[in-house]
């Protein structure tokens, strides 16, 4: 769901989250919680480098499968 490649712990998508289903891994790129998250699209419309991707898992898969 985040390419942490792409991320640059700007932290738009934590302030836009509305749930706080984002947080900071220890290497201050963001992290989604999918229990917690509902998808809304918020964190993947306002990311500035386009790292969130929610069509696709944190394994690789799209979320569909």
């Amino acid at each position: 769901m985040v390419d942490k490649t792409k991320c640059i712990g700007c932290g738009t998508c934590v302030a836009i989250c509305p749930v706080g289903a984002i947080s900071f891994d220890d290497d201050g790129k963001a992290r989604i919680d999918r229990t917690k998250c509902i998808r809304c699209g918020s964190c993947e419309a306002s990311c500035p480098v386009e790292a969130i991707d929610l069509s696709r898992r944190e394994d690789g898969k799209d979320s569909n499968n």
